[in-house]
């Protein structure tokens, strides 16, 4: 499998993992408050997360249409901001 490839299974499981982490946390939740029903909870802020780690991605693409693996690691850290870390 080629290295792109790779990359893109391992961002896709990442993005599943975002959305799985997500739900959980809102499940508990959500069992608190009435009036929301668990699972539209769950769907709707694990979508929300997703959504959140795609606009970060497509922010460091747009920047100069290239994708690093430090671009990719920040946006699922909740960062847009690359960390020159040879300094260090």
């Amino acid at each position: 499998m080629t290295e792109n490839m790779q990359i893109f299974g391992n961002t896709c499981l990442r993005i599943c993992s975002v959305f799985g982490i997500q739900c959980m946390a809102i499940i508990g939740g959500s069992s608190i408050i009435g009036g929301i029903e668990v699972h539209k909870a769950a769907i709707l802020s694990g979508v929300a997360a997703v959504a959140q780690v795609l606009q970060r991605l497509a922010i460091a693409f747009a920047d100069d249409g290239v994708l690093t693996k430090a671009e990719l690691d920040a946006a699922f850290s909740g960062s847009t901001v690359v960390e020159d870390r040879s300094a260090t």
